[in-house]
């Protein structure tokens, strides 16, 4: 087993501590006047310098120092929150990033522009008035701390920082005359701190030694009979409530949470993967023994099986709101760049999702909202003469139905010129000219590689590979794309992407000799096929409850061998709000399936998302419900229009 490495560690933690102080700006941008967002982010920055400085990141430390310092200024209420002030925070916290990733390709000179901008961005001589909070403070470090390299006089010099101090050094009425150690401590100190200072800015100074210091913050404001109780370790509770002192609990050592390496998480999945396997195994051997104490064994695995695999596929699963806090930056800048005022709405973002498909899915994501804020959303002149407001919205929503995700991305833009893009598409050769194409064939045109409608390249589009590498990616993970478009009103593309790629719960179904598994979640309901199915092969519908079912033979499409069953079945599936029959032989029974990916030289079968290993250690093939729906609806719309053409 590989050591932990510090240095990736202080890494890890300040990509957290970044991206909080990144959504921190953000949202002051809404909330200007918030001052707790002011206070996470300048405690995300003093976090920070002083983690840079104990790793070693001294650029960094000194960096964020001259931030800190500025930025100050705003949690004092000198400074006003504004849009240029946030612009400049942004900047500085990219160059911190920088700085961390690799300091040495970092040019110095870039860290002094940003802070020579930060401070004209400060000099605002309509700063507003506030309040004072004058504060009383009384601290005494443990008797070691000196040992462990704590300096008071620093963190006086800090105190120093917030305001106008007044500092009272004590001595311990408990000194042990004449058994002093020449490296511990034995004082206390009481501090005044005059102005506007906040509570959490004098808690920050004690940020990284709060488990050995003795800390109590009172407002200033409270009798001098009250701090003496204070000062008495015996009545200090009570003072404490009196004084309304905040007294900041001892951390006990034990994370909420634990840092595990993906890799770790990836192998655990692959074990487990085995051990399903292998207790299918046991099952089937369990069964044809007929032996009560080896039913009741393998039983028990697949119940301690099936645990464990929830467990570890838990484990894996992440709230997409962690990807779409990404986007935020995202939308803010362009719209800066592109000079649209645009507001990113997010939806559903508890939804989990597997960890895998969601490190695949930052690309794709952020090639459809540059291509909605760059080709969709119009001009600000634009939308006020169409009667729209100025300031357009892209919303970004994720929402579980039935055995997949769908990930939305929607705006109120112009909508697709359906002329346009076949004109482009025939100009290009991807379709020939004149073809009879429906409204959504031509949609899905801009997924084609090489397809763009700019009319020159930009730093945005016009090279025609971004949609492209949402179509590659989507379908890479066995994911498929709706894309709806009203002119005027706007575009949504949805994205419909399976919940994990690693195990699932699958219907086994046997169809002529081969042996076939339907992802269970998929499945709504298993019927027995109408004797007269036959006599309606030209309209391959079935009337399930008053609703209208196309289904399709699954005998037929895998041109399947031997003699049909007598009495087949119909597995009834559903993708998004589309249902389709899947007549099969027969239902087999219901067990977890470890997906095993198919080989490069069967990765064109779309009618196939992947393989698994039955319990007699044969394969059978795992059906992608989401394009059989699709094709069985294709295969529905063509026999309609059949009559049609016959008239």
């Amino acid at each position: 087993m590989s050591a932990i490495d510090p240095i990736e560690t202080f890494r890890q933690e300040a990509s957290d501590l970044l991206d909080l102080l990144e959504q921190s700006l953000l949202d002051l941008e809404r909330r200007p006047d918030d001052m707790e967002l002011v206070s996470s982010a300048f405690r995300a920055l003093h976090t920070l310098k002083g983690s840079g400085a104990m790793f070693g990141f001294t650029a960094v430390s000194t960096f964020i120092h001259e931030f800190e310092i500025a930025f100050d200024r705003v949690r004092k209420g000198e400074v006003a929150v504004s849009d240029a002030l946030i612009v400049v925070a942004l900047r500085a916290k990219d160059h911190v990033s920088a700085l961390i990733e690799d300091e040495a390709q970092v040019d110095p000179a870039q860290g002094a522009s940003i802070l020579g901008s930060l401070a004209r961005t400060m000099d605002d001589p309509c700063a507003p008035e506030t309040a004072g909070s004058d504060w009383t403070v009384r601290f005494r470090l443990h008797e070691q701390a000196i040992a462990h390299g704590t300096n008071p006089a620093l963190l006086l010099e800090e105190m120093r920082s917030l305001g106008r101090c007044e500092i009272l050094d004590r001595g311990d009425p408990a000194d042990p005359v004449g058994e002093i150690a020449a490296d511990h401590l034995f004082r206390s100190w009481t501090v005044s701190i005059e102005g506007s200072v906040a509570r959490d800015a004098i808690e920050d100074v004690f940020l990284f030694i709060r488990d050995e210091t003795d800390l109590s913050i009172t407002k200033a404001d409270v009798d001098e009979e009250t701090l003496a109780t204070a000062s008495d370790p015996a009545g200090r509770a009570t003072a404490a409530a009196e004084a309304e002192t905040q007294t900041l609990p001892h951390q006990n050592g034990r994370g909420a949470t634990l840092r595990v390496p993906a890799e770790r998480l990836d192998e655990l999945m692959d074990r487990v993967g085995e051990l399903v396997i292998a207790q299918a195994r046991l099952a089937q051997i369990a069964g044809a023994s007929h032996d009560p104490a080896l039913v009741g064994v393998a039983e028990d695995i697949e119940r301690l099986t099936a645990s464990l695999r929830d467990t570890t596929m838990g484990t894996r699963m992440v709230p997409i709101g962690s990807l779409f806090g990404r986007f935020r930056r995202l939308v803010h800048d362009l719209s800066d760049e592109l000079g649209k005022p645009v507001a990113l709405v997010t939806e559903g973002e508890e939804t989990e999702l597997d960890k895998t498909v969601i490190e695949q899915l930052a690309d794709p994501l952020v090639h459809l909202i540059r291509n909605a804020m760059d080709h969709g959303i119009e001009a600000g002149e634009s939308r006020r003469s169409g009667g729209k407001r100025e300031a357009a919205t892209l919303r970004l929503a994720a929402q579980h139905r039935g055995a997949e995700v769908a990930i939305t991305i929607a705006d109120d833009g112009a909508g697709l010129d359906t002329a346009r893009i076949k004109a482009k598409a025939e100009a290009n050769g991807l379709i020939p000219a004149g073809s009879a194409l429906s409204e959504s064939e031509i949609h899905r045109l801009i997924f084609e590689a090489g397809f763009s409608t700019a009319a020159s390249v930009t730093s945005l589009s016009g090279r025609g590979v971004g949609m492209d590498v949402v179509k590659r990616t989507v379908e890479g993970l066995r994911g498929s794309i709706d894309i709806a478009s009203e002119p005027g009103h706007g575009t949504e593309v949805t994205l419909r992407l399976p919940l994990t790629l690693a195990i699932i719960d699958g219907l086994l179904v046997r169809v002529g000799s081969g042996r076939y598994t339907i992802p269970l979640a998929a499945v709504e309901e298993c019927i027995e096929l109408p004797h007269d199915a036959d006599a309606m092969r030209g309209r391959s519908f079935l009337d399930v409850r008053g609703e209208l079912v196309p289904f399709m033979r699954l005998r037929d499409l895998f041109h399947a061998d031997g003699m049909p069953d007598v009495y087949p079945k119909v597995v009834v599936v559903s993708s998004g709000d589309m249902r389709v029959g899947l007549v099969v032989d027969q239902i087999i029974g219901s067990n977890q399936k470890v997906i095993k990916k198919l080989s490069r030289l069967h990765s064109g079968l779309k009618t196939f998302s992947g393989a698994t290993i039955l319990g007699d250690g044969t394969v059978a093939l795992i059906l992608d419900v989401m394009h059989l729906v699709g094709f069985g609806q294709e295969i529905e719309a063509q026999r309609r229009q059949q009559p049609r053409r016959a008239a």
